[in-house]
């Protein structure tokens, strides 16, 4: 089982504050916000408290309502070898 870092804590903690500023600049409560996106009202909580059970879906109709999904290939983004990559496989075994 994996563990979350202090690291990647913090940065969900980060995320989720930035999506209550949204919200709030858009003037709505977090049942509204919650309706929007089709999710609980803990659901949505858990996104704002920067939980790490928070499903990535649930992130992704987040940023459709408050933001672009454009920034979501910010992720992971392009790299100057994608457009010439050739199709590889994972070694097999452990590791």
């Amino acid at each position: 089982m994996f563990t979350v870092t202090l690291e990647e804590s913090e940065a969900l903690r980060q995320l989720g504050a930035r999506l209550r500023r949204r919200r709030l600049q858009a003037g709505e409560p977090q049942s509204r916000a919650a309706g929007r996106i089709g999710v609980s009202l803990p659901t949505y909580r858990k996104l704002e408290q920067g939980d790490p059970s928070a499903q990535i879906s649930v992130w992704v109709r987040a940023l459709r309502l408050y933001g672009t999904l454009d920034d979501l290939a910010l992720l992971f983004p392009e790299s100057l070898f994608d457009a010439t990559a050739t199709r590889q496989r994972a070694p097999r075994g452990g590791a």
